[in-house]
């Protein structure tokens, strides 16, 4: 006797067509062309997620260069002050010091100046 295996064959297709909603001409419609469709969206999301990361790091580096600059600082000499200066700090957190609280930034700019001269 054959073995069919309807039922999960038709599962795992339905699967593919409903991840493939909303693709334009028959990427919707065609299980072959959804599949290979729906894999190179996976691929690209998942490249994508680790595209945002660097996006985002680039993106706070040139925020706190920004404000770095206003102390009379560069970027780097900011950042190997407040090492040395023993602040642990994320750069994403420092760039939101950086555009909300001036004040505050200032300070930690000041720190690592102390830091770099001692």
């Amino acid at each position: 006797m054959r073995v069919k295996g309807s039922t999960p064959t038709r599962n795992r297709r339905k699967k593919v067509l409903k991840l493939a909603k909303g693709y334009f001409g028959s990427k919707h419609l065609l299980y072959r062309t959804a599949h290979e469709q729906v894999m190179r969206s996976q691929r690209y999301s998942y490249n994508d997620r680790k595209q945002l990361k660097r996006e985002m790091r680039k993106l706070w580096i040139a925020r706190i260069n920004a404000a770095a600059r206003l102390n009379d600082l560069s970027y780097s000499k900011l950042m190997h002050g407040l090492k040395v200066a023993g602040i642990n700090i994320n750069r994403k957190m420092l760039s939101e010091i950086a555009i909300h609280d001036e004040k505050a930034f200032k300070e930690l700019a000041d720190t690592a100046k102390k830091a770099l001269a001692a």
